[in-house]
């Protein structure tokens, strides 16, 4: 395995809290599955594996409340699948008709260093120095898949990559229990992946994650 570390900052960021339903609630700091999905918007493919292991907090944790329009329908399945074997069909969702306002309490100001493992699937007949030659390439270079996020799709991130001529960044000198946080989605059960959680705390505004293996559905 190989450990890279980003830099990722942005103007709003938004890890929903499952437990708020459909009111947006952000955890205090981003999660490790949101952290992944960074890595992930640089280089994914089907033969590696990211493994977030530390999440620096380099900037206060602040909040703002913002009431935003969203939609609240989808596109059915059902439309989908009968305009693919009719080969047209209507799959627009008119905004003003699904158009409602929900409240969010978001964090403002965010910057963090993630430092993250790159392995290749048990089954992957390629070298490992192929991948993070081909990541540490893209991410100099400021080349992505999509553009990454900050929890919800509208807060895009910076993403810079961390090397031994970045200058250095201090944490915050904040320690709190974050409580139960959303660790990843397990994806052993493809029909339906499962949510699994660790007992997350900040130390001198350093969350440490554990494997995914010690983490709780």
């Amino acid at each position: 395995m190989t450990t890279f570390c980003i830099e990722v900052a942005g103007p709003f960021a938004c890890f929903t809290r499952p437990e708020m339903k459909v009111e947006r609630v952000s955890y205090d700091v981003m999660t490790p599955s949101a952290a992944r999905s960074i890595f992930e918007a640089i280089l994914w493919k089907p033969a590696i594996r990211w493994r977030v292991h530390r999440i620096e907090v380099l900037k206060p944790i602040r909040w703002i409340n913002l009431r935003r329009n969203e939609v609240s329908a989808v596109v059915s399945t059902r439309n989908v699948q009968q305009a693919m074997t009719a080969g047209s069909g209507m799959l627009g969702i008119y905004i003003e008709d699904e158009r409602q306002q929900r409240a969010g309490y978001f964090l403002r100001d965010v910057a963090y260093r993630v430092h993250a493992e790159l392995a290749i699937a048990p089954d992957c007949r390629e070298p490992l120095m192929k991948y993070t030659e081909m990541f540490s390439r893209r991410a100099s270079k400021g080349q992505c898949v999509n553009q990454p996020y900050l929890g919800c799709r509208e807060f895009a991130a910076d993403v810079r990559l961390v090397t031994t001529d970045t200058p250095p960044a201090t944490p915050i000198s904040d320690t709190r229990e974050l409580g139960w946080m959303l660790h990843d989605l397990d994806f052993t059960y493809p029909s339906d992946p499962q949510p699994r959680f660790f007992n997350a705390s900040m130390v001198q505004g350093v969350v440490q994650v554990p494997p995914f293996e010690e983490t709780r559905g």
